[in-house]
């Protein structure tokens, strides 16, 4: 009598209600969302890049998201940085506020190659939490060029954001250590990456 009470009690337990989130794109669009299965948290990025003090592109969007995409962190080719903030959370409508914009950050001591012009054996000072060196390949009229600088762990995990990988670069490689990775002849031209990142969409 306790296992078919028992049986009966499952059978007739209401599923749980799914996880609502707050979604925005990138152009301003607003409203709710509801979470499939495998995303299992709202999300609410930020995501900026920058030459020198110049604002290329500050983008928020909000929605349903798995934890690979709690990201905070940075890519900073020297002359082109970006930068990633992420709030996650698990309650209903938990994201209805936009991260703020990432704060201004200082150099922490630990330094890498970086291309300039056609050459790669530039130097740079990281910033911030930036804490490894990475090597990126991108492409430009076709062609696949080597991109170099700074960037924080997070960013070098398997991103899972869809387009953002064509915003900072494909095939990262990262290592720890100053100059770890080594400078080599290349054609470069950092503000390519601009154009991909101002079409990226988040979420999409």
């Amino acid at each position: 009598m306790y296992l078919f009470s028992l049986i009966l009690w499952v059978v007739l337990l209401p599923e749980a209600s799914a996880l609502k989130c707050r979604k925005c794109s990138a152009d301003g669009s607003c409203g709710t969302q509801e979470c499939i299965a495998g995303l299992q948290q709202c999300t609410a990025v930020r995501f900026t890049a920058s030459t020198g003090d110049n604002k290329l592109a500050d983008m928020s969007v909000s929605g349903c998201g798995s934890p690979k995409q709690c990201l905070q962190g940075s890519v900073n080719y020297g002359l082109y940085r970006t930068a990633l903030t992420t709030k996650c959370c698990s309650t209903d409508l938990c994201n209805d506020q936009p991260e703020p914009e990432p704060s201004r950050s200082d150099p922490n001591g630990k330094k890498c190659f970086t291309c300039d012009g056609q050459q790669c054996n530039g130097t740079m000072n990281c910033l911030g939490d930036e804490d490894h060196c990475i090597s990126a390949t991108a492409k430009l009229e076709g062609k696949e060029i080597t991109v170099k600088g700074c960037a924080s762990q997070d960013m070098c995990s398997d991103i899972n954001f869809p387009g953002l990988a064509d915003a900072i670069g494909r095939d990262m490689k990262c290592c720890q250590g100053d100059f770890c990775n080594s400078a080599s002849s290349t054609s470069a031209a950092l503000l390519l990456l601009v154009v991909p990142l101002i079409s990226l969409v988040l979420f999409s």
